[in-house]
Parts: C-alpha cells; sequence; structure tokens
C-alpha cells in the first residue's frame, strides 16, 4: 500500500519501505500537492511557490521533468503510456489522488473532527496525535505555503490535545491528565482553553485552591502579556468554583475505539469544523427552538467559514446569508433572525451603515460586527449605534459560538484582546450623540454600570452585589432608560466616555 507522512520527516512509503522522491526541490512538489488535499494545483502555482520571486527561464520544463521522475518512484510497475494514477494530470496542473487513511496529514485532520461520546472522542485523538513524528514539513520551512500548512496543523493538533484531555476529565482521569494540563499551560500560556482543562483538572480532584491559583497565573500572564484580564468564559469559571457551582467529575469510563474518520474536507473550513466539534461534543441540546443566525460578509471564504461552524452547532441554525450591507438588511427583513453577524467592511452599504438601519426597526435582531482589524474608529462608532459587540474574524470558532449566544441573552460582548486597545483609543471623546451625563443616578445603579461595564453578566454582578439575577436585570433596563440607550454595549461605552470607568482602572463600589 502507498503512503505519505507529513506529520514530521516528509516521506512516502510503498507497503513501509521508503521511497527515493528526489532531491529537495523535486520533494517539494509533491509536498505542495499533498497540502492542496486532492485538490489539483496549476502549473503556474507550483512554479511561483518553489522559486518564489525569481524562477528559471526553463521551470515549465523542470516541473515536468520532477513530476515524471516522481510518477515512477510512486508507481514503478506503471506501463510507459498508461495513465498515471497517483500523481495525475488536472489541468491546468497536477493532484495527488489518494484516500484519507494513506496521508497522515489527511488522516489526522479526520480524525480531530471525530464526534461521539467522551470515551469515542478520547480514542479518536489518542489515534490523532500519535500520528505525529516531529514538526510537520519542517524541511520545506522557507517556503510560504509550506510554513502556513505547518502552523494549521499545528493548531489542529492543539485543538486535538485540549479535546482529548476534555474528554478524560469527563471520562474521571483527572489525576492522570493534570501533569500533562501543566505542561500544556506553561507552554501556551495565551490559550484559554488549556488554563480552563488544567483548572478544571485541578478542582476535579479536590484542589481548589490550586485551581484558583491556575486561574490566578492566567490572569497575571495575560495582563502581563496583553495587558487583559481573563477571559469572561474564565471568569465565570472562577466564579463557579468560588460559588462551588462546578459538577463533580463523572466515574472513569472504559476508552472506546474511535469512530470510522470522515473523508477529508476542504482547507478553507476545515479549522473552523475541527475546533466547533469540541463545542458539539460538550453541548446539551435543550428543547427551545433554535437561535437563528444571519451571516453577512463579502467574502465567500468567510462565509463558508461560519456555515460550517453553525452546522456544527446544536442549538444554532444559519438562515440565511448576504454579501453586502443592502442584501443584509432585506434577508433581516424577510427571516427575523435573532443574531445577525455583520462585516463591519462591505460593498453597496457598509456595515456601519446597515447595522444602523436593522438596529431602528421594531424589536430588532442582536448585531455582532465582524472586523480584521481592532483599530477600526467605525467599530467604536458601531457600538454606539446599539451594535451588541464585535469579534475578529479570527477568533476561534468557540469564540463565534459563544458571541452568538450571549449576545442572544442580551450580554454586550468586545473581544478581549482588543477591547482596551478600542477604549483607550476613543473612550472621553467629545461627541454630540454621547449619552447624558450619570448625574442622578443613585449609588446601587452606578455599581451595577461599573460592573455592566467591566463585562459580568447579570448573574455574575448579582453575586457580586448580593442581588438577585432578576432585580440585576430591572436594574440593567432601568439604566438604559434613564440614558436612552436601548443595548447593553452602549452602557459598556457611557460609561467610559462619561470617565467613570477608565482602561486598567481597578473596580472598587461606593455600596461595598
Amino acid at each position: 500500500m502507498l503512503t505519505f507522512t507529513a506529520l514530521g520527516p516528509f516521506q512516502a512509503w510503498a507497503d513501509g519501505a521508503p521511497l527515493d522522491l528526489g532531491g529537495q526541490r523535486q520533494r517539494a512538489v509533491l509536498a505542495r500537492l499533498l497540502v492542496a488535499g486532492g485538490r489539483a494545483v496549476p502549473v503556474n502555482t507550483l512554479i511561483d511557490e518553489l522559486w518564489p520571486g525569481a524562477p528559471p527561464a526553463q521551470a515549465l520544463s523542470t516541473i515536468q521533468g520532477y513530476v515524471s521522475r516522481l510518477r515512477r518512484a510512486l508507481e514503478p510497475d506503471r506501463a510507459p503510456r498508461e495513465e498515471a494514477r497517483v500523481l495525475v494530470s488536472a489541468p491546468p496542473g497536477y493532484a495527488l489522488r489518494a484516500a484519507t487513511e494513506q496521508v497522515d496529514a489527511w488522516r489526522f485532520e479526520a480524525l480531530v473532527k471525530s464526534e461521539g461520546d467522551p470515551g469515542r472522542v478520547w480514542a479518536a485523538m489518542d489515534t490523532a496525535l500519535e500520528l505525529w513524528r516531529g514538526p510537520a514539513l519542517a524541511e520545506f520551512g522557507e517556503l510560504s505555503w509550506a510554513a502556513t500548512e505547518a502552523g494549521r496543523l499545528e493548531e489542529l493538533r492543539l485543538i486535538a490535545v485540549e479535546r482529548r484531555a476534555g474528554a478524560g476529565l469527563a471520562l474521571g482521569r483527572a489525576t492522570s491528565l493534570v501533569a500533562d494540563l501543566e505542561a500544556h499551560a506553561s507552554a501556551y500560556p495565551l490559550r484559554e482553553e488549556a488554563w480552563r482543562l488544567l483548572a478544571t483538572g485541578l478542582y476535579g480532584l479536590g484542589r481548589q485552591g490550586d485551581a484558583l491559583a491556575a486561574l490566578r497565573r492566567a490572569r497575571s500572564v495575560w495582563r502581563d502579556e496583553l495587558g487583559l484580564d481573563l477571559s469572561a468564559g474564565l471568569q465565570r469559571l472562577e466564579a463557579d468554583m468560588l460559588a462551588q457551582r462546578l459538577e463533580s467529575p463523572a466515574p472513569e469510563e472504559p476508552p472506546q475505539p474511535p469512530a470510522e474518520a470522515p473523508a477529508a474536507v476542504s482547507t478553507a473550513v476545515s479549522t473552523a469544523v475541527s475546533a466547533a466539534a469540541s463545542a458539539a461534543v460538550s453541548a446539551a441540546v435543550s428543547g427551545t427552538a433554535p437561535l437563528r443566525v444571519v451571516v453577512a460578509d463579502d467574502q465567500a471564504l468567510v462565509r463558508a467559514g461560519v456555515r460550517a461552524m453553525l452546522d456544527a452547532e446544536p442549538g444554532v441554525t444559519m438562515v440565511g446569508e448576504a454579501t453586502n450591507g443592502e442584501e443584509a438588511i432585506a434577508l433581516v427583513a424577510e427571516t427575523g433572525p435573532d443574531v445577525v453577524l455583520l462585516d463591519i467592511q462591505m460593498p453597496h452599504l457598509d456595515g456601519l451603515a446597515a447595522a444602523r438601519r436593522i438596529l431602528s426597526e421594531n424589536r430588532p435582531p442582536k448585531v455582532i460586527m465582524m472586523t480584521t482589524f481592532g483599530s477600526d474608529e467605525n467599530l467604536y462608532a458601531a457600538l454606539r449605534a446599539g451594535v451588541s459587540g464585535f469579534i475578529l474574524k479570527t477568533s476561534a470558532p468557540e469564540q463565534f459560538l459563544a458571541a452568538i449566544r450571549a449576545a442572544s441573552a442580551g450580554d454586550a460582548l468586545i473581544d478581549p484582546t482588543i477591547t482596551t486597545r478600542l477604549i483607550a483609543g476613543f473612550a472621553g471623546r467629545v461627541d454630540p450623540a454621547s449619552p447624558p451625563a450619570l448625574a442622578g443616578l443613585a449609588d446601587s445603579q452606578l455599581d451595577v454600570l461599573k460592573l455592566v461595564a467591566r463585562g459580568l453578566t447579570n448573574r455574575q454582578i448579582g453575586q457580586t452585589l448580593s442581588l438577585s439575577e432578576e432585580e440585576v436585570a430591572i436594574m440593567v433596563k432601568s439604566l438604559l432608560e434613564h440614558l436612552g440607550l436601548f443595548d447593553r454595549a452602549q452602557l459598556v461605552m457611557a460609561a467610559y466616555e462619561s470617565g467613570f470607568v477608565t482602561p486598567g482602572e481597578k473596580t472598587s463600589f461606593s455600596s461595598l
């Protein structure tokens, strides 16, 4: 059987014996076709990517020679005029034809997307991680396409590590996992999931103090590296630990064999689906109606990625997609979604103008702005206009899903990696559309406003101020009415614009 390995030294094998693939550039041709996942790569692309900036005069004939020699190595018994079956001609270029199980990278990616109960996920991730024998495509690291693919595969590897650990904790295997999770969090201190798993594992072992200490370490690292506090998810975990609301770990179950791996999917969507599958495995599907989402972005790749992500998530459904602001407005009127993901830069009508028109209707949906950069002043204007918040397009799928659910629940959300920079850049500017001053608010209302501005949910605010969640909801509503606002994110802006809260300020409360 012919097999290919890219998760470590690049090599082709025939029944377990290595094949002679020739020199470095000839090997790179085969590696580039493997990276394409079975799709055709045009000859011109191969030339440009094998000789960046300075291809030789005879580049075309050189590529043809490489392909001819690779075909002889891969199919030595093929007759001279017989059509190739592995490295095939696919005008205007070439393609690698192989099954998922023949290519370790393809099989790995398929396994990472495996779904099922924790036992099956554990076994699938275990099998996936065993395929790694070293850094992916390292020998071609000077070529941009190889470096990009190596980075993508490394991200999938980290997702597999974390999915395996999450399944292991669900199976009651915290004792054997905590040491590895400690090393993982130390090696990747900016990964939220690494700290969540470590803290959850320690808590499951009855080491509540160590679990809280892990979250304090995460907070210290994030403040030093990013100037930010913990994410909303880790803050909720910390609050649940302090209130001892976390469930006891499940009893250990024996591992089960992995499900048959699905076929490889396109590179454009695969990362989103792989990460979203982790959320899907652990999510409990409620009996309520699914959240209905409209996505508006002029880039087909972004829409495809979001569509795949939502298709893999229980309780969320995509009811339509638009390519510009005008289409988005019409689609929202037609479908009546709960949440709209709206690109801030689109043709015909930009996202800011579209958001304003959508939010001006009676009973509008929640609107989340999608952006590539966090320094756009339009983001600040959008928050003033009443959008629920914004998220970077480069955010992980689980962050997108958390944002959709948070917005639908009425929470304000601003991507934690850019909140401080955005507010520090624009807060305090005089604007005629700014809400009135905060005079006339009671101390209890100001305390609630300060906590809203810090990103706490009604439940967390109630825990902090010894109020019920219902009482907090009533106070938030009264704040919106007093200031003439209609969305929680606008309260955040009001607190910063008035100088009541400033970036980096430590929270204190007048009633405490």
